[in-house]
């Protein structure tokens, strides 16, 4: 606006200029201009007067139009420079204006940044405090990996890695002691079944023992392997007898194995394991885990009467169900332990003194040296010479099933046993006569036992044939804990042939007179009771009881042929011819738990045999009929640590032995003589446990 105004004020100027400058009379026309000339010649005169007063005016005028010309001029240089300062201007809002776009794009940028700011200092925000937890977390880490660096350079690792295995030692040393009031000339490990009838010359005294032997040596191998987890573990102590181990000097009792095993474990729940463990029978503590075995917390390595168990070779599968239920089965080495007397048998004495015996079966051989069995007599079950260095030759083995359940109040457990036993029966192994007996009486009629496979009474293996007979059982066990501090339980086992699954070992059969096994029915159980009334301090009592039924026959065969040399003549005596004088009782009684057995001599003592050799007293068959036991103790654990743990512990026992009541050797109307052992027990142990 301002420019348009400049520019009509500078047309006006110039053109008022023009007009000034033009005559305001002229005419073009030549005749008017000749008149005009001479009224202009007659006014001339009138008008120098005013031309000259125009003349002034106008030379004014000039010099005014010159000034404006100048203050025009002035203007447009004026004008001019605003021009160039609104260029400017525009310029400078043209820039100004792109930038207030660039300002307002960059704004709705900011906008939108500022949001995304808000978020990431939000964002932001957050993850300072975390690094500030963070932060305090890693002060605390760094503060126990410094304190599990110094710990772990003090104490050393845990366990050993090697190929990707990991090894943990393990174990114990123990220093003990056993007294016994009626000595059993044993050591810390109890034989219960042989505690000492009060006609043996060993219940006159008592015995006390100091060992280490229970000193245990552990070793547990771990790794992964995809989804399974394999496991190898072993576990040895020093309770084995060797040839040439003694209690003299040098004390030197071989190292055996307790346990060697390996596992393969699935994350499915699916364990299979093989190897030397313990039976499938024995309690656990929660379903079914190799190593969470709920073992007594005794000194005494036998345990106690009533517990089940054995350390037998098998081969296990576990199926585990989430912890609540687990279900396995397992096929386990087979033994067999024989018990009673009075079985069917020949005895034959030569005229040299040599005596030869048969009988009419066999269950079990002698381990061969070549083969590495024992075939010393160094664990005898039942008191048959040469019966304790033996090996089954059962034709199967023994098979487990257990199912177990944890609901979230106790542990429960139902199980079964199947054993099957074999033994190989020969008909003709008694057979004789006696009416070749010399100086015979009159009327006499003699005895003859024949073959039933020959007819004859000559003795043979003529018929020989295996026999065999399945037993088994079933066990049941509960088991409750009071807020961690007292821990109950009670567990039942009964069935036949089962005996050598209690810690007792009652047998597990007897024989019939024609050589058929007999199996015997037992029944064995275990309450316990264990209180923690602080982390240092556990205190135990348990209660058990095996019992043995009677599996008693008459009608046994015992055939006993007695040569003498002939004698020569000498002086006045005359010449003898050698005799053969037979005996024969085809009535024998027998089996185990006898009515008729002899008991007499149970409670009357002999003079040894020898100066190594205390009596066993009289006459006394003394089947077992039942044992209790019951046993209270305690575990200090006065540390237990990183660095290992140091206890120590008393145990008392109180046990009985009660034998069947045999009338065998007493008068008509006397009641029958049941025997019965009474012993007290007390074991101290001192322990350092590997960390």
């Amino acid at each position: 606006m301002k420019k348009f105004a400049a520019l009509t004020l500078s047309i006006f100027l110039t053109y008022g200029t023009a007009l000034a400058d033009t005559p305001k009379d002229a005419n073009p026309e030549p005749g008017k201009a000749a008149k005009a000339a001479k009224a202009a010649k007659a006014k001339a005169k009138g008008a120098e007067k005013e031309s000259a007063a125009f003349a002034a005016e106008l030379e004014e005028l000039r010099q005014t139009l010159q000034a404006q010309q100048e203050q025009l001029q002035m203007l447009k240089e004026e004008l001019a420079k605003r021009d160039r300062q609104i260029d400017a201007a525009q310029n400078a809002a043209a820039a100004a204006n792109t930038r207030a776009i660039e300002a307002s794009s960059k704004a709705t940028a900011a906008v939108s940044a500022s949001a995304e700011v808000k978020s990431a200092a939000s964002s932001l925000n957050s993850t300072i405090s975390d690094l500030k937890v963070s932060n305090e977390s890693l002060r605390t880490t760094v503060a126990t990996a410094q304190a599990d660096a110094k710990k772990a350079e003090e104490t050393g690792p845990a366990s050993i890695k090697y190929k990707g295995i990991t090894i943990t030692p393990g174990g114990f040393i123990a220093a003990e002691t056993v007294t016994r009031t009626r000595a059993a000339s044993a050591g810390i490990n109890t034989d219960f079944k042989n505690i000492p009838f009060p006609g043996n010359a060993l219940s006159k005294l008592s015995e006390s023992n100091f060992e280490a032997r229970q000193t245990r040596a552990t070793v547990l191998l771990e790794s992964k392997v995809g989804a399974a987890k394999l496991t190898g573990y072993y576990e040895g102590d020093f309770l084995g007898t060797g040839v040439t181990s003694n209690n003299r000097q040098s004390n030197s009792y071989v190292f055996r194995q307790r346990q060697v095993w390996g596992q393969l474990a699935l994350d499915s729940g699916w364990q299979f394991t093989g190897g030397q463990m313990w039976t499938l029978a024995t309690e656990n503590r929660k379903s079914i885990q190799n190593r969470q075995e709920d073992l007594p917390m005794m000194v005494d390595p036998q345990y106690v009467v009533g517990f089940t168990w054995a350390r037998q070779n098998a081969f296990r599968v576990v199926k585990d169900f989430g912890g609540k239920f687990a279900f396995g089965v397992s096929v386990e080495g087979p033994q067999a332990t024989l018990g009673g007397r009075g079985f069917t048998t020949f005895t034959g004495t030569s005229a040299t003194g040599a005596v030869t015996t048969t009988q009419n079966f066999f269950i079990n051989a002698p381990g061969q040296g070549g083969g590495l069995l024992n075939f010393v007599d160094t664990f005898n079950t039942t008191g048959i010479p040469g019966s304790g260095a033996n090996y089954t030759v059962n034709k199967a083995p023994d098979v487990i099933a257990k199912i177990t359940a944890d609901p979230g109040v106790g542990h429960y457990e139902l199980f079964g046993i199947i054993s099957t036993f074999r033994n190989r029966i020969y008909p003709c192994a008694v057979a004789g006569t006696n009416g070749g007996n010399p100086n015979l009486p009159v009327g006499f009629v003699p005895t003859v036992v024949n073959c039933p496979v020959t007819g004859t009474p000559v003795r043979s293996a003529a018929g020989a044939f295996n026999d065999t007979r399945v037993g088994g059982g079933l066990g049941a066990s509960a088991l409750f804990s009071v807020a961690k501090k007292v821990d109950f339980g009670i567990k039942a086992v009964a069935g036949d042939g089962i005996g050598r699954y209690g810690s007792a070992q009652l047998a597990d059969e007897t024989f019939r007179p024609d050589g058929t096994a007999a199996l015997i029915r037992t029944a064995h159980a275990l309450g316990r009771v264990e209180l923690h009334p602080s982390p240092k301090l556990d205190i135990y009592l348990y209660g058990g009881s095996e019992y043995a039924w009677r599996a008693a026959y008459t009608g046994y065969t015992v055939i006993t042929a007695t040569s003498t040399p002939a004698i020569p003549a000498s002086g006045a005596q005359p010449a003898y011819p050698a005799t053969t004088t037979t005996a024969i009782n085809l009535a024998g009684i027998g089996g185990y738990g006898s009515p008729l057995a002899n008991n007499s001599g149970c409670s009357s003592e002999a003079p040894p045999t020898g100066s190594f050799t205390p009596s066993s007293g009289g006459t006394c068959a003394g089947d077992i009929k039942v044992i209790t036991e019951g046993t209270l103790g305690f575990w200090h654990k006065f540390y237990n640590g990183p660095k290992g743990g140091m206890r120590w512990g008393i145990q008392y026992s109180y046990l009985t032995k009660t034998g069947w009541s045999g009338r065998g050797g007493l008068l008509p109307g006397v009641p029958g003589i049941s025997p019965k052992a009474v012993d007290n027990m007390i074991w101290t142990s001192f322990r350092y446990y590997i960390p």
